[in-house]
């Protein structure tokens, strides 16, 4: 036997089906993204996004162009990006599984919405956190259903230190954020 033969022998990792990958690079909390425009609010479970700057807060979102917010985002360039706990785990779910175009989930899920302070999209009452975004880069949007937002203006419920937010596995499987641990960094 030679030695990567060796080396795959003995190592206990086994292939791994390319289609779940997402799963294994989970990029942070489910998040409920709301848009408006042409008289209607929307409201859309999101799992794939990323930060891309501190100042200005930028974040990377991916809005299938098969998904009424889509059209919502294209038109007005605003949305908020609100972050739930896992207290309304069942209501995030709910909102992935069904579509604005013909369903008012505020009113089916039982959420509150708020003006926001800079954009037309609304705030969720019951997320601990909202972060008000203008599109700044729609460039990738067609190609890729990908938007860059700058964060305009962000809510926080201080009462929650360590909120417990849900975390997509795939196919159904959450994992809720737990334990905080302190390392050193030169970040402050």
């Amino acid at each position: 036997m030679n030695i990567a033969a060796e080396a795959r022998a003995a190592m206990a990792k086994k292939s791994f089906p390319l289609s779940k990958v997402y799963a294994l690079l989970e990029p942070g909390p489910v998040v409920l993204l709301t848009t408006a425009g042409t008289g209607q609010s929307n409201v859309m479970t999101m799992s794939w996004h990323c930060m891309l700057e501190f100042e200005p807060p930028l974040v990377g979102c991916v809005v299938s162009d098969r998904s009424h917010t889509h059209g919502l985002l294209t038109a007005s360039g605003e949305c908020v990006i609100n972050i739930p706990t896992v207290e309304i785990a069942e209501k995030v779910v709910g909102c992935g599984n069904s579509t604005g175009a013909r369903t008012d989930k505020f009113r089916k899920f039982g959420l509150t919405t708020r003006p926001a302070g800079q954009v037309g999209a609304p705030l969720i009452d019951e997320c601990y956190a909202s972060l008000e975004c203008r599109v700044v880069d729609p460039g990738m949007a067609a190609k890729y259903a990908f938007f860059v937002v700058e964060v305009v203006q962000a809510w926080v419920d201080a009462s929650l230190h360590d909120p417990r937010t849900i975390h997509h596995r795939g196919y159904g499987s959450f994992m809720v954020a737990g334990e905080t641990i302190r390392l050193p960094s030169k970040m402050r």
